[in-house]
């Protein structure tokens, strides 16, 4: 799980987000997308898969109800099989669950601000650069953000 868990999401940011022109449209500078919600639903199917009995005994208090899938395909019984699917399908509706919650807070939330301020900058603006806007270059390459001597 712990060498899932960290190599899915950076291929997913290194390899998937470059290649992918509808990720390209995306402004994810902090790689969100990859570290939460990509390590995020991993980490909920891969717990599904692979969470152990008696392990699921001290959060739910009940002996060999709940198990992952792959415990429950090795125990063999049919009652096993039928725990490990449940889980599975606990952990599906959990993950449901997050991503439609962060889509209508984050919707809320956005039509909240930009009832006070633009959440979008004018094309003007746009093409003036982080330097007029913000009084700072992004990702001053040139040492350690000193201004170049042709800016503003």
């Amino acid at each position: 799980m712990g060498l899932l868990s960290g190599s899915i999401p950076w291929f997913t940011m290194m390899v998937v987000h470059k290649k992918s022109e509808l990720l390209q449209k995306v402004d994810d500078t902090m790689a969100v997308l990859h570290t939460h919600a990509i390590a995020g639903t991993l980490g909920g199917l891969l717990t599904g898969l692979f969470s152990e009995p008696h392990l699921c005994e001290l959060f739910y208090g009940y002996t060999n109800k709940y198990m992952g899938l792959f415990p429950g395909l090795h125990r063999g019984s049919s009652q096993s099989i039928r725990y490990g699917v449940r889980q599975m399908g606990v952990q599906i509706l959990g993950i449901l669950f997050v991503i439609v919650l962060n889509i209508v807070m984050t919707s809320l939330v956005c039509l909240f601000v930009q009832l006070i301020v633009p959440l979008r900058m004018s094309d003007e603006d746009m093409e003036i650069g982080d330097e007029a806007a913000h009084g700072e270059e992004a990702y001053a390459i040139w040492g350690q953000g000193e201004r170049l001597e042709n800016s503003r």
